[in-house]
């Protein structure tokens, strides 16, 4: 690989460094090329970006950035994943290197933070941001429905009581 060329990839590292708030380093030894094809159409599903590059060129490019905890763990086969959303990465590593067990998380940063592989199988273990959204809605629906309720009960009680009076002056009569 010429100079110029690699210049052109620690530079397009570092642009997706600067953009992510996940990267994930994992061992993909012994992984087919079928099943690395998997994971990152997995990946990509989940707006996520698996990315193999010498790890010389890793440690250029996280130079500066907050991911420099990544530089101690870059040896061996590595596998980078960069992604603005943690969680749903997260989610298709853990259950990928769970389903395949060539494939070796070794380590991870979120916004600075080193997290360890138990870390990151915390993190998959939250709900994802859709979910986390659909929640809030539900929440922000629930209080006026609880509210108009507790208004509609009073006039109802008021017709069930009037009712209740109808119907008693209808058997003494």
């Amino acid at each position: 690989m010429k100079r110029e060329e690699k210049a052109g990839v620690v530079q397009e590292l570092s642009d997706r460094f600067a953009t992510a708030k996940l990267a994930v380093l994992a061992d993909y030894r012994g992984l087919t090329v079928s099943s690395m094809q998997q994971l990152r159409r997995e990946l990509r599903d989940s707006s996520a970006e698996l990315k193999v590059a010498k790890n010389t060129l890793l440690g250029r490019a996280i130079q500066g950035t907050p991911f420099e905890p990544l530089s101690g763990h870059l040896q061996g086969n590595t596998a980078l994943t960069l992604s603005e959303d943690p969680v749903a990465p997260a989610k298709v590593l853990v259950k990928f290197a769970k389903d395949n067990p060539k494939l070796v998380i070794k380590t991870a940063v979120l916004d600075g933070r080193e997290l360890r592989p138990e870390d990151l199988t915390a993190l998959s273990k939250l709900p994802g941001i859709n979910e986390l959204r659909a929640q809030f809605l539900g929440l922000l629906q629930a209080v006026p429905t609880g509210f108009v309720r507790v208004l509609n009960g009073v006039p109802q009680k008021a017709v069930y009581l009037l009712q209740a009076i109808k119907e008693q002056k209808e058997q003494t009569n």
